[in-house]
């Protein structure tokens, strides 16, 4: 697919919120670090002004005890954090959220281990004002990929099978798949014999010449449909020509899908199964699931967009929702999770591979997970913004390579992903922080409250 195409929101300046009305106020001038920070400084002192006009029990939420099962907190002094810029990030996200930006927010942050931020601001649902609560669960959407990716190292390190693995030893029906001659036309009676055989590691990459399912190529042919099963699904891949050539050509797609299915045929087991043995349970991840049940269902946050004149609308993304049980476990686009167990999947990359006192990953495996492996030939992986200033990992992250090419604060080597209706998680190993934000909104943009969000963390650091 085109770039246009992505499902990543395009690039909104930090600052350019919806204009609020606040009574005008008298701050003292304030000085800003600036690392790797543009256009920052301006915004860190307006909302530090808007923050002065926080209402008391705002503040008083800000400075409660942080609780967050699974986690030990630590005061933003000891953790090297302005407790005042802190208060200037929530007051941001509640600015956003009362200008219909968005519905409402789960927010934290992880330093060295212990949660020193955590918000949860917002209505989970308008309607009926239900609050937004930190163990509300949300539709991850692509952040499921790097779950997969997850999946695939640890196969390897047991040896299983490599990344640099033929796909069609796993999955032979991709042995004879050929090549459109025009990845524009996309014209089905137009191909070619393929050159070269699909590797993981091209799947993990998305350099495989595998499209992406809202393409209008896969959506004539139903290539991707919650009422058929992830074999079903990677079937219909292997039947459709590529759109190029293995290893030519960056291009996000459904990769995520046909590592799942290499999962679930190299460990006998189904994704779902293997996800929970391998991944939920040693990482202590109770919430993350395909299928939202009964007893999980009030967690679930509702869906919007905004209609013609602006106004949030609940949407729902998907013609089978979460709530009910689908033929398809989506490797790539189906995971329901929830802040707490996202960070819990974080944080195993900076604890190197460890969580709860045993190995869930090798050192070499959190490195492939960490570092870009497109290879110089490929890159940049995208012509503007952070596109153009990003990597790709084996383990399903963009990332940064060039932080001035993104529009929000970022370290070089800090890596991260997002989903389609509002989620965000970055992993800086320079920081060893951990910074995550929730919430459920298509288009995904929200008028930039994700990258402002990061900014404005980032600008609490002392």
């Amino acid at each position: 697919m085109n770039q246009s195409q992505w499902h990543t929101s395009p690039q909104t300046a930090p600052g350019s919120v919806k204009p609020c009305s606040v009574k005008p106020c008298t701050v003292k001038p304030c000085t800003v670090k600036m690392v790797n920070r543009p256009a920052s400084a301006l915004l860190t002192c307006a909302v530090f002004a808007l923050s002065l006009l926080v209402p008391t029990a705002l503040i008083a939420q800000a400075e409660q005890t942080l609780t967050l099962p699974g986690f030990s907190s630590i005061s933003a002094a000891d953790a090297g954090l302005s407790a005042d810029g802190l208060s200037a990030v929530t007051a941001a996200l509640q600015a956003q959220i009362d200008a219909g930006d968005i519905p409402g927010a789960v927010a934290a942050v992880l330093k060295d281990g212990k949660l020193v931020y955590l918000q949860a601001l917002g209505f989970k649902h308008i309607e009926s004002a239900q609050p937004m609560t930190t163990d509300a669960l949300f539709r991850t959407y692509s952040m499921t990929r790097p779950v997969t990716a997850l999946g695939i190292l640890i196969l390897q390190d047991k040896g299983l099978l490599s990344v640099n693995d033929p796909v069609q030893k796993y999955l032979p029906q991709f042995a004879d798949q050929s090549v459109l001659q025009n990845a524009d036309d996309a014209d089905i009676e137009e191909v070619r014999a393929r050159d070269g055989d699909i590797t993981i590691a091209q799947l993990l990459l998305h350099t495989s010449g595998i499209g992406d399912r809202n393409s209008a190529f896969y959506r004539a042919n139903n290539v991707h449909s919650y009422d058929q099963t992830l074999e079903q699904v990677v079937d219909n891949l292997a039947e459709l020509p590529l759109f190029e050539d293995p290893g030519t050509v960056y291009r996000y797609g459904m990769h995520s899908e046909v590592l799942g299915r290499v999962i679930e045929v190299v460990s006998g087991q189904d994704i779902a199964s293997f996800f929970q043995q391998e991944i939920f349970l040693p990482l202590g991840m109770t919430d993350t699931v395909f299928y939202v049940d009964d007893s999980r269902r009030d967690r679930l946050a509702t869906v919007y967009r905004p209609d013609a004149e602006g106004k949030l609308r609940p949407h729902e993304m998907e013609h089978i929702p979460v709530t009910e049980v689908r033929a398809l476990n989506s490797s790539g686009v189906g995971l329901v999770s929830s802040t707490a167990d996202f960070l819990k999947f974080s944080q195993l990359f900076l604890d190197n591979g460890m969580a709860n006192g045993q190995r869930v990953l090798s050192e070499e495996g959190v490195r492939q997970a960490a570092e870009n492996a497109v290879p110089e030939a490929l890159m940049p992986i995208g012509s503007n913004g952070y596109w153009a200033g990003s990597g790709w990992s084996l383990g399903g992250f963009a990332v940064a390579l060039d932080p001035g090419a993104y529009n929000h604060t970022v370290n070089q080597g800090e890596y991260w992903w997002d989903g389609s209706a509002g989620t965000r998680f970055w992993i800086d190993p320079s920081e060893s922080m951990i910074t995550i934000i929730m919430a459920q909104v298509s288009p995904a943009g929200g008028n930039g409250f994700r990258e402002r969000f990061k900014t404005l963390v980032y600008e609490a650091l002392e």
